[in-house]
């Protein structure tokens, strides 16, 4: 039986090289790439089955990885895996072709459960309602997702001072906060 290939993309080298380990363990082929580039290139050389990718991977977006791996293999299994949720990023990664969405820190087993296993992550509905924080959290994240990640369009849409908006987008501390 051949192993299957997984492609782990995330500027953490401390996080992926973690994954890779777990991944060898359940009987993978564990990949890593810290940059768009480079996992283009790995896919390319190892053609994988499965890609879990990270959404923001330094100063690029992992939903930009998403269409060349399936023009490499159509037939990928990516997940990706955020620290910066929002429906509006989440929405675009399944649009894209990403079989999930997860937010971090999630387990790893979850990780595997989704991505090979195709078991779909815990549904739970909180039982806390939607902070205002988050909502509008929620809505700076689609609204630059609509301009393309163009910070001064997104501020311009949202009749908002760019200064304004950078800060707000800069506190991911804030991210988890939001969650809870």
């Amino acid at each position: 039986m051949q192993t299957k290939d997984i492609l782990i993309v995330d500027d953490d080298e401390t996080f992926s090289l973690t994954l890779a380990r777990v991944i060898k363990r359940a009987g993978y082929s564990g990949h890593t790439a810290h940059s768009i580039s480079e996992a283009k290139s790995l896919a390319f050389s190892v053609h994988p089955e499965y890609a879990i990718v990270d959404l923001k991977i330094a100063h690029e977006s992992g939903l930009d990885l998403i269409p060349i791996l399936l023009e490499i293999n159509q037939d990928m299994r990516i997940l990706i895996l955020t620290g910066f949720a929002s429906i509006a990023t989440a929405v675009e990664a399944i649009k894209l072709g990403a079989i999930q969405y997860l937010t971090k820190p999630v387990e790893s087993k979850e990780i595997l459960n989704v991505l090979i296993d195709d078991i779909k992550p815990s549904t739970e509905i909180p039982e806390n309602p939607i902070s205002v924080k988050r909502l509008e959290w929620e809505h700076l994240q689609k609204v630059l997702q609509e301009n393309n990640g163009n910070v001064s369009a997104t501020a311009k849409a949202l009749n908002m001072h760019r200064r304004t908006l950078q800060r707000k987008l800069q506190k991911p501390h804030i991210e988890a906060k939001l969650m809870s």
